[in-house]
């Protein structure tokens, strides 16, 4: 939960940046690009608060989802935010493309994951 939190509010932060200093920099495609990572990651963000007060959900399940998101969300929403900015920055980014959808797969294994959990729970 603590870090759900604390990445809800790293959330906002890079949001707004996006909203609000980004498109003085780089082309208006790359800005919905930077917004479609913020958006996968306020998700997600969402989905682990719930995951850490959902107490039925078994802790190894917990465990698991939150290893599985927050990788996800690194690989996923991190290479977005890159290449969003890639006009402007020094270096070639073009070695991020693949790992996109690695954290996208990292992000529905997660909710597989989570679904496997819900299913195997021993009732009563």
């Amino acid at each position: 939960m603590v870090t759900a939190t604390l990445l809800g509010a790293v959330t906002i932060a890079i949001g707004a940046f996006g909203a609000h200093g980004l498109k003085n920099f780089v082309p208006t495609d790359a800005v919905a690009t930077f917004e479609t990572g913020v958006r996968y990651q306020m998700y997600h963000t969402i989905a682990l608060l719930i995951l850490g007060s959902a107490t039925q959900v078994p802790a190894d399940t917990r465990k698991w989802v939150f290893r599985l998101f927050i990788l996800g969300i690194v690989l996923f929403s991190g290479s977005i935010y890159v290449l969003a900015l890639k006009a402007v920055l020094p270096f070639s980014v073009s070695f991020l493309g693949p790992v996109t959808p690695l954290g996208g797969l990292l992000l529905i294994s997660g909710w597989i994951r989570w679904c496997y959990g819900l299913l195997t729970i021993k009732s009563g």
